[in-house]
């Protein structure tokens, strides 16, 4: 199985091919991907550089694409396309469906990967896009268990990806409206979720609260590990009482299920986390590589190291080993 990391600088793609990585995604320094913060994503140069730097050492460059054109807006999406491809990029990912019309069609030897924010979760969904487009792989949202992935390869005539390490978002990819709502800014149409312009942190009689807008967030007890303020992820009080309503602040650890997610005919592992430093990068990636190898060779995986790079130090299988219905 491939091993697909994020790197959202170009010393983050470096630091992941050095790590061992197969694949690096990452995105234009605009709205046209899903992480589109501050600082991080791609000038055209660096995205040509990073390809070359990938390229000698054998690993692919896979450039995002997944956020959704606005109408009259098209080209800024369309110059994307094009500008990846020109580039030398490995594949693209693409979750508009008008999007990967154009690419297709404009470029009909480039190899496109359907993005997670399309939500494709059955194959006859995916089958419609491999058929007219010839999508050559799905990342499949995480809303999914191992035994329905495992149908859906064997159902199916493209690769499928799938996340193992990460943060979890409310299991609504491609149509997540909260940060909308709070910010006025969505991951799925302005490329960010949850911008960092929009958080504050403040102490208020021994605890810390955490905002988001206009939003009160969560409050955390001295010592308690603080988790960045996403509105899906907030601690809410209600007539039940009071918790996180919509997701633990926890990250997905799949290095336990690895050889399930192998049997089930999965392609490539995916690493969410374009955002994070090179020090996780780094120490996500390496892991990875250690336990896939072991797996590869037969021997037994060494113990999983992840657990400080997790979020709120702490972890779950989320739906690959889901107990509700």
């Amino acid at each position: 199985m491939e091993l697909i990391c994020p790197a959202g600088t170009p010393a983050a793609l470096r630091t992941a091919v050095d790590a061992g990585a197969d694949a690096v995604y990452c995105g234009f320094a605009d709205a046209t991907n899903a992480r589109n913060f501050p600082g991080l994503n791609f000038s055209r140069r660096e995205l040509a550089e990073g390809i070359a730097y990938a390229h000698r050492s054998d690993a692919k460059v896979l450039v995002a694409i997944n956020t959704f054109p606005t109408a009259g807006a098209q080209a800024l999406w369309h110059r994307a396309v094009d500008d990846a491809v020109a580039a030398g990029a490995d594949a693209l990912i693409i979750a508009d469906v008008g999007l990967i019309d154009y690419a297709a069609r404009t470029h009909p030897d480039q190899r496109l990967h359907l993005s997670v924010q399309a939500a494709a979760s059955n194959p006859d969904a995916i089958g419609f896009y491999v058929r007219r487009f010839g999508v050559r792989r799905v990342v499949l949202p995480r809303v999914l268990t191992v035994s329905e992935i495992a149908a859906i390869t064997r159902a199916i005539d493209c690769e499928t990806e799938v996340f193992i390490f990460g943060g979890l978002c409310v299991m609504a990819e491609g149509r997540c409206s909260l940060s909308s709502h709070v910010t006025g800014q969505s991951p799925n149409m302005n490329g960010v979720c949850s911008p960092a312009s929009h958080v504050t942190y403040r102490e208020e009689g021994g605890t810390l609260v955490s905002r988001l807008g206009d939003f009160t967030i969560n409050r955390f007890a001295k010592g308690e590990p603080a988790a960045y303020p996403t509105l899906c992820k907030g601690r809410f009080k209600t007539s039940l009482g009071s918790g996180y309503l919509f997701e633990d602040p926890v990250s997905l650890d799949a290095a336990a299920i690895l050889p399930g997610l192998r049997a089930a005919g999965v392609t490539a592992l995916k690493i969410e986390g374009r955002q994070r430093s090179r020090a996780y990068i780094e120490g996500v990636v390496r892991g990875f590589r250690e336990q896939l190898d072991a797996l590869d060779a037969g021997e037994k995986p060494p113990a999983d190291r992840l657990a400080t790079l997790t979020e709120g130090q702490n972890s779950t299988l989320g739906a690959y080993r889901k107990n509700w219905r």
